[in-house]
C-alpha cells in the first residue's frame, strides 16, 4: 500500500488503512446523488420545483473510466429528479434508483441483478439516510463534507468534496488499487 493516494490527491491512505486493501476488490460503485455527486444544494425555482443541478465533470470521467474497466456505478437517491436521470443517462449509468425510501432494499436489489455480494460494492454516502446501505458495503466512502457519523463509518473520507470531484478521487482509488489506473493514463497520453 502506498503512503499516499497519488499526485492528484495529498489525502494519505495511511489514515485509512483498510481502504486500498478494501479498494482492490471492489466490482460495483453506489452513490447517493446529493452531497456525493452534486454539492448537495438544492436550487428552487419560482415554482417551487427543483430547477437546477450540477455535476462536476472530473467525476463524470472517473465514472466513465470504471466503467471501461467494467466496473459499474449505480445510483441510489431519496430525492426524484430528471436532471439525475438525464446525468445518468449521459454516464451511461443503467441502475438508477430514485424517490427510494429503503436504500438498503434498493442496493439488494441493485447486487442480485448484477450477481453481485455486499463486499463486492464500494457506497458513497454523505449523511444518515446513506448510513444502512453503507453499513453493507465492502467499501464505505464519505466525500469530505460527509456528516461526522458518515465518516465515523467511512473506510475511507475523500480530501474532494461531493459535487467536487469526491468521485473521482474514488473512481482513482479504485483504478490504482486495481492496477488499472496507469494503463487509462497511458491511453489518454497517446
Amino acid at each position: 500500500m502506498p503512503t499516499a493516494f497519488g499526485t492528484h490527491n495529498t489525502n494519505p491512505l495511511s489514515q485509512f488503512p483498510q481502504a486500498w486493501d478494501r479498494a482492490s476488490k471492489i466490482k460495483l460503485l453506489v452513490l447517493d446523488v446529493d452531497g456525493v455527486m452534486t454539492n448537495g444544494q438544492v436550487w428552487i425555482g419560482a415554482d417551487g420545483k427543483e430547477s437546477l443541478k450540477a455535476f462536476d465533470i472530473q467525476d463524470g470521467l472517473g465514472i466513465k473510466h470504471l466503467s471501461q474497466c467494467d466496473i459499474p456505478t449505480a445510483v441510489i437517491t431519496g430525492r426524484s429528479s430528471k436532471m439525475v436521470l438525464a446525468r445518468c443517462e449521459e454516464l451511461g449509468i443503467a441502475h438508477v434508483h430514485m424517490g427510494v425510501n429503503n436504500k438498503v432494499q434498493a442496493l439488494n436489489e441493485v447486487l442480485k441483478k448484477m450477481n453481485l455480494r455486499h463486499k463486492d460494492c464500494a457506497v458513497m454516502g454523505d449523511d444518515w439516510p446513506d448510513l444502512a446501505m453503507m453499513a453493507k458495503a465492502g467499501l464505505k466512502v464519505s466525500p469530505a463534507q460527509g456528516h461526522q457519523a458518515v465518516k465515523d463509518v467511512a473506510h475511507y473520507v475523500c480530501s474532494m468534496k461531493g459535487g467536487n470531484g469526491a468521485i473521482r478521487e474514488v473512481s482513482d482509488l479504485i483504478l490504482k488499487a486495481q492496477n488499472r489506473y496507469e494503463e487509462l493514463l497511458r491511453q489518454a497520453l497517446s
